[in-house]
Protein backbone atom coordinates (compact mmCIF):
# COMPACT_ATOMS: atom_id res chain seq x y z
CA UNK A 1 0.00 0.00 0.00
CA UNK A 2 2.89 2.18 0.71
CA UNK A 3 4.35 1.71 -2.42
CA UNK A 4 0.94 2.87 -4.35
CA UNK A 5 0.92 5.89 -2.11
CA UNK A 6 4.50 6.52 -2.71
CA UNK A 7 3.68 6.03 -6.96
CA UNK A 8 1.21 8.32 -7.05
CA UNK A 9 2.62 11.19 -4.67
CA UNK A 10 6.00 11.15 -7.52
CA UNK A 11 3.39 11.05 -10.61
CA UNK A 12 1.75 14.22 -8.84
CA UNK A 13 5.34 15.67 -8.29
CA UNK A 14 6.13 15.22 -11.67
CA UNK A 15 2.67 16.15 -13.17
CA UNK A 16 2.63 19.78 -10.99
CA UNK A 17 6.43 20.30 -12.49
CA UNK A 18 5.20 19.85 -16.09
CA UNK A 19 2.19 21.75 -15.88
CA UNK A 20 4.49 24.68 -14.04
CA UNK A 21 5.55 27.64 -16.46
CA UNK A 22 5.48 31.05 -17.50
CA UNK A 23 2.36 33.42 -19.73
CA UNK A 24 2.07 32.20 -23.19
CA UNK A 25 3.47 35.01 -25.48
CA UNK A 26 0.73 36.45 -27.72
CA UNK A 27 -0.01 35.20 -30.99
CA UNK A 28 0.29 38.34 -33.08
CA UNK A 29 -2.15 38.14 -35.74
CA UNK A 30 -1.46 39.96 -39.11
CA UNK A 31 -3.78 42.77 -41.04
CA UNK A 32 -6.28 40.83 -43.67
CA UNK A 33 -4.83 41.92 -47.12
CA UNK A 34 -7.25 43.37 -49.43
CA UNK A 35 -7.09 42.17 -53.09
CA UNK A 36 -8.30 44.53 -56.24
CA UNK A 37 -9.64 42.80 -59.31
CA UNK A 38 -8.00 44.52 -62.33
CA UNK A 39 -10.39 46.51 -63.99
CA UNK A 40 -8.44 45.77 -67.33
CA UNK A 41 -9.01 42.18 -67.52
CA UNK A 42 -11.09 40.63 -70.32
CA UNK A 43 -14.48 39.30 -69.47
CA UNK A 44 -14.00 36.48 -72.25
CA UNK A 45 -10.58 35.29 -70.52
CA UNK A 46 -13.08 32.39 -69.23
CA UNK A 47 -14.56 31.50 -72.34
CA UNK A 48 -11.27 30.48 -74.45
CA UNK A 49 -11.03 26.89 -72.45
CA UNK A 50 -14.79 25.65 -73.25
CA UNK A 51 -15.15 27.15 -76.90
CA UNK A 52 -11.69 24.85 -77.31
CA UNK A 53 -13.48 22.00 -75.33
CA UNK A 54 -16.90 22.75 -78.14
CA UNK A 55 -14.13 23.13 -81.03
CA UNK A 56 -12.98 19.21 -80.48
CA UNK A 57 -16.17 17.28 -79.34
CA UNK A 58 -17.91 18.58 -82.68
CA UNK A 59 -14.46 18.10 -84.61
CA UNK A 60 -15.28 14.31 -83.52
CA UNK A 61 -18.64 14.24 -83.91
CA UNK A 62 -17.80 15.30 -87.50
CA UNK A 63 -15.48 12.72 -88.02
CA UNK A 64 -17.14 10.12 -86.49
CA UNK A 65 -20.72 10.43 -88.62
CA UNK A 66 -18.68 11.09 -92.03
CA UNK A 67 -17.40 7.18 -91.83
CA UNK A 68 -20.57 5.24 -90.68
CA UNK A 69 -22.06 3.76 -94.01
CA UNK A 70 -25.57 4.34 -94.69
CA UNK A 71 -27.03 0.69 -95.98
Amino acid sequence: MKKILASAAALLGTAGAALAGGMAEPVMEMAPVIVEEQAGSSSSAGLIIPLILIALIAAAMSSSTSEVNPD
